[in-house]
């Protein structure tokens, strides 16, 4: 979707599965309008039969077929047709409100889940710029704007129009001079109505901004609460909250000042408007030129088609706030995916697990990050890489989850380019152990076997076993069943790293990958996890990042990263003999080094 496109035709546009649902709710909208215009024509008939009897317009018109010219019967077919109008108009505001309000959901429904799944198919790349609470506001708070507008204002929008068409072809049938004057201030209501929207567009998108600000900075504050506590600067952080709450509310105010002058203004239309019907319509009925019940029809009709007009106000409004919010929910859909997900599909089962890179190359801005690496990996072997921050290491297993694309070179996976490959196919053949591991909200079983459809009991348990979780799990109060809290923050960092390291043991993957498993962990820990590599990575390939050479000893093959580039590769003992680089920084982790 073009950004330049108006955010009505792009929601109708993506509305357009609903074409069915929506054409059935402007019926029952429509269909409840006409019978709600009908009690005034009615109260005009019942006036025209009391004055003028059996000579009424009801008499001689519609009911001189049937033999009705009594006055008293004239009023009891009145009654019972009022009995029927009533019924219709309750019916048909039951059904369109049902429609509206359950198309509404179904848009709002829709709508999430399609820009949820498309965001996750988003490279990391996208979310470099992005701050996870603006993100949220868009998914939650801007949907939710859209869900309220189709709930409520596209039927009032529908039945105002209705109305006036409804109401202007009862006057101009009786009276069409008294039309032309009492309908005059339609067109200047109208117009006042756009103008005003016009003025408030800009100021809602604002509104939606500073919304998505204040989320961004609550979301952050609430993740980093036990900093801010340990530091004392809750002042501090209540401080920008305060900010950014008040920029919110200021952009409120500036759309409220033009919002809330839309209304007096559509008043003093009406009153014009009614006065006229009501002066220049009882005059002409005090000459004789309008009857009684026609005037009586026409001054209740007055009200009926202008006062629905002050809700005008309210739906510009709700109006211009849901598409400030549609524009951000539809532009966040219309993000391109720049990493393809489809391709060639890999067999069932799982793969060799051989890796090649050749000359690959990656920058994040100018400065590059990986420059020229080539190397070969070969099937079940354990390949480690070592260096300091920044080097490049953590990078390269990324471009291997296709968490991005490489800019030059390519990766091949059994002499297969990854990026032919099916995304889905490819990740499910790699199982990733990062620093921070994301846990749910869920028990320690469905962690285990997250990403993993159908595990048994008995997979689940065999995979902490491996990873040496089965201590920790039989001390919690209701073992696998027990509930890690968001993030996993009922536990320690040590049992998360492991709770991770079984999850991606279960998922029994080609290759595993450890990113730095083991930086944030106590030696415990990092034992234990070290005792599981040396099970868990036979019969498969496993690639290692990690700071704490003691971790990567045991590998086939280690490379020293520096500034992107391998300078130096071998087994351990091959880089110590070597004396370079590797065995410098050896001697200075195991305090060799002066």
């Amino acid at each position: 979707m073009s950004s330049a496109t108006h955010p009505l035709r792009q929601l109708l546009a993506y509305a357009q599965a609903q074409r069915g649902p929506v054409r059935l709710a402007v019926l029952y909208s429509v269909l409840n309008k006409f019978f709600d215009i009908l009690p005034e024509v009615l109260i005009g008939t019942a006036v025209d039969v009391v004055v003028r009897g059996e000579q009424s317009f009801l008499a001689k018109n519609i009911l001189v077929g049937v033999g009705i010219t009594d006055t008293w019967h004239q009023l009891l077919f009145l009654g019972a047709l009022n009995v029927v109008i009533w019924g219709g108009e309750s019916l048909f505001q039951y059904l369109y409100e049902v429609q509206w309000r359950g198309l509404a959901q179904d848009i709002q429904h829709r709508l999430r889940l399609d820009t949820y799944t498309h965001v996750q198919k988003l490279e990391l790349a996208f979310f470099e710029n992005q701050r996870t609470g603006a993100l949220m506001s868009v998914l939650n708070d801007d949907i939710n704007q859209l869900e309220r507008f189709v709930n409520s204002g596209a039927n009032q929008i529908i039945q105002v129009v209705c109305s006036s068409l409804m109401v202007s072809a009862v006057f101009f049938a009786l009276q069409p001079g008294l039309a032309l004057i009492s309908l005059l201030p339609v067109p200047l209501i109208l117009f006042g109505a756009f103008w005003f929207q016009g003025r408030l567009a800009p100021r809602y998108r604002e509104v939606r901004e500073a919304a998505g600000d204040v989320s961004a900075r609550l979301n952050m504050n609430l993740l980093g609460l036990p900093t801010i506590k340990a530091y004392t600067t809750e002042d501090f952080e209540a401080e920008h909250i305060r900010q950014a709450s008040d920029a919110y509310r200021q952009a409120n105010a500036r759309a409220i000042r033009i919002s809330s002058a839309i209304t007096p203004v559509i008043r003093m239309a009406i009153l014009a408007g009614f006065t006229a019907t009501l002066i220049y319509g009882g005059w002409l009925t005090l000459q004789g030129q309008l009857a009684v019940g026609a005037y009586s029809v026409l001054v209740f009709l007055t009200q009926r088609l202008l006062w629905p007009l002050t809700g005008l106000a309210e739906v510009a409004d709700m109006y211009q706030r849901s598409m400030a919010a549609t524009q951000r929910a539809l532009g966040l859909l219309a993000t391109p995916i720049n990493i393809a997900y489809e391709g060639k599909h890999l067999p069932q089962g799982r793969s060799q697990g051989a890796l090649r890179f050749e000359q690959l190359g990656f920058s994040y801005g100018e400065q590059p990050t990986l420059q020229d690496i080539s190397l070969t990996i070969k099937a079940g072997e354990t390949v480690a890489f070592v260096g300091s921050t920044g080097s490049g290491k953590s990078t390269l297993v990324k471009l291997l989850l296709r968490f991005y694309e490489p800019q030059q070179g390519r990766i091949l996976l059994d002499d297969e380019p990854i990026a032919a490959l099916n995304l889905q196919d490819l990740r499910r053949q790699l199982g990733y152990v990062a620093q921070d591991s994301f846990l749910t909200d869920g028990t320690i079983a469905d962690n285990i076997a997250y990403g993993t459809e159908g595990a048994s009991e008995a997979q689940i348990h065999e995979a902490a076993r491996q990873a040496e979780c089965l201590e920790f799990t039989a001390k919690l109060p209701l073992g696998f069943a027990t509930r890690v809290g968001e993030r996993g923050q009922k536990l320690s960092g040590g049992q998360r790293q492991r709770l991770a390291l079984a999850r991606a043991i279960l998922k029994n993957p080609a290759v595993l990958i450890l990113d730095e498993a083991t930086s944030a962990v106590d030696n415990e820990t990092e034992a234990a996890i070290q005792r599981s590599l040396a099970v868990v990575s036979q019969g498969r390939t496993t690639l290692v990042i990690a700071h704490r050479l003691s971790t990567v000893r045991q590998a086939h093959c280690i490379h020293l990263m520096e500034n992107g580039r391998i300078v130096e590769s071998g087994t351990h003992e091959q880089l110590l003999a070597r004396a370079g680089a590797y065995a410098a920084l050896w001697r200075l982790q195991t305090g060799e080094a002066a």
